[in-house]
């Protein structure tokens, strides 16, 4: 068999392989060149030893990609949460200080640290998002999250 035959074959093997993975993600990936992520930040301090995040509410386009700009100038590590937009399904791509917690609904974010999580928000409605210390779970900050439809 010719060497260029048994250097092809296996690489057909990997993208038949490949194929069925890309087709599962039920997410449709950003396009390239065409839609634009809005980067928004969040930031995170503390207040009283709890975790403060600003801005307290939040407002994004539903069922869009978005980029969050998480900044923690905290120095505690503090998590951050809202509905369903943390799970694996909806996460894009994170990148900086940022960790997927296993309960699949949020991120822990390092002290001092930055970071960004590209995800795709849900559907249109008012939501509560939060973040929290480690360091005083107890007190954790809760803010409004408004997704609107991006048509209106």
């Amino acid at each position: 068999m010719p060497a260029r035959l048994t250097t092809a074959l296996p690489l057909a093997g990997l993208v038949a392989l490949a194929v069925p993975a890309l087709a599962a993600n039920d997410l449709p990936p950003p396009k390239a060149g065409g839609e634009v992520m809005p980067p928004v930040e969040v930031t995170i301090s503390t207040k009283d030893g709890a975790a403060d995040c600003a801005p307290a509410e939040l407002r994004l386009p539903a069922q869009s990609n978005v980029s969050l700009q998480v900044v923690n100038q905290s120095d505690a590590q503090v998590s951050i949460t809202a509905p369903q937009i943390f799970q694996n399904k909806n996460v894009l791509h994170h990148d900086g200080d940022v960790v997927h917690v296993a309960s699949n609904d949020a991120y822990l974010v390092k002290a001092k640290g930055k970071g960004e999580i590209r995800l795709r928000t849900i559907a249109p409605g008012n939501y509560t998002w939060g973040c929290t210390s480690v360091n005083a779970q107890s007190k954790p900050f809760e803010g409004k999250l408004t997704l609107v439809d991006p048509a209106q």
